[in-house]
């Protein structure tokens, strides 16, 4: 970590790579599953934890550990670590400290994968979950928790629903219960929302989208504050506070202090399950991490014009963009995230299904593709792509609207949008 404090805008051009004499200004790509060491002893120091070093890339890398310093210090973390995907950054998050017979508590308004993880992948694996609304009264959520509860999860923004948490509301839930609040700021990113400020204990991010920018690479980020203080629960998070038979005995918390999270993480869940990130990628993140502080401005903005457009059109019977004056997360936005959301809205047209593919199928400039946050704007409807073997009924029990269309604004002239989006509108027969 650099010791010296810097804005968001310096973090994201310079952190994470500080190039000596004679080394190269740009992020090096160590394309290397392995690296060589003069002794056997050393070597062994390695795989006992009591030196820190490269030795296999599958658990660490150079170019992957500049980028996940990055995001650390974007963040405002004490550590980070990369992974294959969001996907992976999210099971290994609650993995970490969730094994068969604990239970964790999320929020339901979250990312279909990430409900189908909790909900499905996790019980097999013997941690359950209790979903609940994030709205909720601090009451009807704390009942929720059980004694074998060991984490509060919920998205700063959700996909798709575009609800803004109340973040210190869960944050004094979580730690009221002795648990630490785990949020997804993947929507926001580090340059809109700062989660650890409003008491966030971990942050986990699919670098897939907005970090990335430019649909190139998927990845995953974890990141830890170094607040919560596993200890004070000793019996609740023993694979942190009691003796790992695999490293000799090691305690992660005595020997690694607010690294101990961060570190188990790595030593035991990448060891074990290997979903890594490739040098190539964490490359590409980082370029992409570059300009992150310029791109967001500009993805909020487009957003908030484009929605404004569509809430003056007739075809449209809804619009939903925490940004709006109006919009029933437009106070808490205006708290946790004062300067912009992020470039992803929702909206219904009038007619349903059959009229939202007509209006997809005329666009021009805006692609159908099954991403968001791309610097290209990009459009899907659930109900015809990721949700299309449900009924219209099916679709509402399960949360998607049969009308609702899913629009990630780009960073292109938001006057070219719009026309794209006028034209679509105008070929309609509903009016």
């Amino acid at each position: 970590m650099e010791k010296e404090k810097r804005n968001l805008e310096t973090i994201c051009v310079q952190a994470g790579w500080t190039p000596k004499k004679g080394e190269p200004r740009v992020l090096p790509i160590y394309q290397s599953t392995t690296f060589k060491y003069e002794t056997s002893d050393q070597m062994a120091k390695l795989f006992d934890l009591e030196e820190s070093g490269y030795f296999y890339t599958r658990l660490q890398n150079p170019t992957n550990d500049a980028v996940a310093n990055k995001i650390a210090q974007l963040e405002g973390g004490v550590a980070a670590m990369l992974t294959a995907s969001g996907q992976a950054a999210i099971f290994y998050a609650i993995f970490n400290i969730c094994s068969a017979g604990d239970h964790l508590v999320s929020a339901s308004a979250i990312y279909g994968g990430t409900f189908n993880l909790f909900g499905v992948t996790l019980k097999k694996l013997g941690i359950d979950v209790t979903f609940v609304d994030q709205d909720a009264p601090a009451e009807e959520i704390i009942k929720a928790f059980r004694p074998n509860t060991k984490v509060l999860f919920a998205e700063t923004i959700s996909n798709p629903a575009m609800n803004v948490l109340d973040i210190e509301k869960f944050a004094k839930i979580a730690h009221s219960q002795g648990v630490p609040l785990i949020l997804d700021n993947t929507f926001p990113t580090p340059i809109n929302c700062r989660p650890f400020e409003w008491g966030a204990d971990i942050v986990v991010h699919s670098t897939t989208k907005y970090m990335d920018g430019h649909a190139t690479s998927v990845g995953g980020a974890i990141v830890d504050s170094g607040n919560f203080d596993w200890d004070a629960y000793p019996d609740k998070f023993p694979g942190l506070t009691q003796p790992d038979e695999s490293y000799h005995g090691l305690t992660y918390t005595k020997s690694f202090g607010k690294g101990a999270y961060i570190t188990k993480a790595t030593v035991q869940l990448m060891r074990d399950l290997g979903s890594a990130q490739s040098p190539q990628n964490a490359f590409l993140i980082n370029i992409g991490l570059e300009t992150l502080h310029l791109r967001m401005p500009r993805h909020c903005e487009n957003a908030v014009k484009v929605a404004e457009f569509l809430q003056s059109r007739p075809e449209v019977a809804w619009v939903n963009h925490p940004q709006l004056k109006g919009n029933k997360s437009y106070e808490l936005a205006k708290k946790y995230m004062p300067d912009g959301t992020c470039g992803v809205m929702t909206f219904g047209l009038k007619g349903g299904r059959e009229v939202s593919v007509n209006f997809m199928d005329n666009l021009k400039l805006v692609a159908i593709v099954t991403h968001v946050a791309d610097a290209r704007t990009c459009v899907l409807h659930p109900a015809s792509h990721t949700h299309r073997q449900l009924s219209d009924e099916q679709l509402i029990a399960a949360g998607v609207a049969p009308d609702l269309i899913r629009l990630s604004i780009g960073i292109e002239n938001a006057d070219d949008i719009i026309k794209d989006i006028e034209q679509a509108l105008d070929q309609l027969s509903v009016k």
